[in-house]
């Protein structure tokens, strides 16, 4: 007989995110190559919700927020990469549906 699985619950008002994949370079809106070596310093990311806790009110599975890498826990599961945060830890939340948007869209 296998092994029992057991599924991942969010406690509290922790939040479980897979940070996007970075691309090796990115390009400045006047198109300049900016190659994967340099480091922005504070440079926020985007991810998307894969799990969240009890207490979590403004996010759902499936939201991508932004979030700063660097502050947060990180937990591998299945050989991906998650990172662990609070709820407060998120600058943004990009959702289908809203009452008081940015009127900027991904």
């Amino acid at each position: 007989m296998g092994d029992p699985k057991f599924e991942i619950q969010m406690l509290h008002d922790r939040v479980m995110v897979k940070a996007e994949q970075e691309s090796e370079e990115r390009r400045s809106t006047a198109g300049i190559v900016i190659p994967a070596t340099v480091k922005m310093a504070n440079r926020l990311v985007w991810g998307e919700v894969c799990g969240a806790g009890q207490n979590a009110r403004s996010v759902k599975v499936g939201d991508k927020v932004l979030f700063n890498p660097e502050e947060q826990y990180e937990v591998e599961v299945h050989g991906q990469l998650y990172l662990i945060m609070r709820e407060r830890d998120l600058h943004a939340i990009a959702t289908p549906q809203t009452d008081n948007g940015t009127g900027l869209y991904l």
